[in-house]
């Protein structure tokens, strides 16, 4: 059996939650940022402590608090420099206004503005319940309103596609091909699928035990495909991906490990260009795609939002857009007035 080929380095979106001390030794995402100055901001005593109650008390995931911190050390390093020279604690209404404002001027987008303010907001009631400032300074500051775009997806055509394109005559094909369809039809996030282990897979109930975000734990169903194709996997190439050596994840590289986020990633990249999918493609895109043809069929919103994990039935109320949008876009075509 061939080596399988290592994935390159998966390139970072501006906003993607990544550790802090990675993230902040570049240049921030707005561009302006120093990276020294915004590690050191990130080290500040009540960063650290804001961060480990996310952890203790709110039982945040790792990715989330990296993103918190993230957010909250970009601002505490402008607010440290010239003309204002202050940091988080003695920073009022205006400093804050003029961030946002700033981040305006310099292009950043409405969402991850709204995010940013999320944080800040947070993190200034965490300090005013342990009385460590006076007034909230973020009190009657609102959001950038943005248009929430539509997710990007795939036709239940390009999914068909994307599906076939593995080799299953190889014991990396048939591994893809497995991650593929339990995906497809469980619309796991990719590090909930890359997770699972072994004994979160009930094949004789037909259900995955999945740990989501917040350790938020939530059963859903396989269908016979996903089962099929994840037997054979079992049966067939996990062994040889192995070799000797012993692990508990479902799905193994071949250098024997845990299968990772940016290794799916690339897979799933190569997979979809041998497919003829020219659209851009991820493992969040086979998500949506759950979702949307989920929708498109009949079921019901709130099934689809304990499917997904989503804590808010609003979150999920974006497919009902996206199956708006198809509906027009076949009158358009279709109809002879469309």
């Amino acid at each position: 059996m061939g080596r399988e080929p290592v994935p390159p380095p998966v390139p970072a979106r501006p906003d993607a939650p990544i550790p802090v001390r990675v993230g902040l030794q570049q240049a921030s995402p707005d561009g302006d940022g120093d990276g020294a100055a915004a590690a050191a901001a990130a080290g500040t005593p009540e960063l650290d402590e804001f961060c480990d109650a996310l952890w203790l008390e709110d039982g945040l995931a790792r990715n989330s608090i990296d993103s918190y911190r993230r957010d909250l050390a970009q601002l505490a390093d402008w607010l440290s420099r010239p003309p204002r020279s202050t940091g988080l604690l003695a920073a009022g209404r205006a400093d804050l206004l003029d961030y946002l404002a700033h981040r305006m001027r310099i292009g950043a987008r409405a969402s991850s503005s709204s995010r940013l303010l999320s944080a800040t907001k947070r993190f200034y009631r965490f300090l005013l319940a342990r009385g460590r400032i006076r007034v909230d300074p973020t009190l009657e500051i609102e959001a950038p309103r943005h248009v929430r775009a539509l997710p990007h997806s795939l036709s239940e055509a390009q999914v068909e596609a994307l599906l076939e394109a593995p080799d299953v005559a190889d014991a990396v094909g048939l591994r893809d091909r497995a991650m593929l369809e339990v995906l497809y039809a469980t619309g796991l996030r990719v590090t909930e699928l890359v997770s699972l282990t072994l004994p979160q897979v009930s094949r004789e109930m037909g259900v995955v035990r999945v740990v989501g975000k917040g350790s938020k734990e939530r059963l859903v169903p396989l269908g016979e495909a996903a089962l099929d194709w994840l037997a054979r996997y079992l049966a067939q190439a996990r062994g040889d991906l192995l070799g000797a050596r012993q692990s508990t994840a479902l799905f193994v590289t071949g250098r024997g490990e845990a299968m990772t986020r940016q290794a799916f990633w690339y897979r799933i990249k190569l997979h979809g260009r041998a497919a003829g999918i020219v659209q851009p493609i991820s493992p969040h895109v086979l998500r949506h795609a759950f979702a949307t043809h989920l929708v498109n069929h009949g079921a019901d919103l709130r099934v689809v939002q304990l499917l997904l994990g989503h804590a808010d039935i609003s979150t999920t109320q974006i497919y009902t857009h996206v199956a708006r949008e198809r509906l027009k876009d076949v009158h358009r075509k279709h109809h002879p007035r469309g």
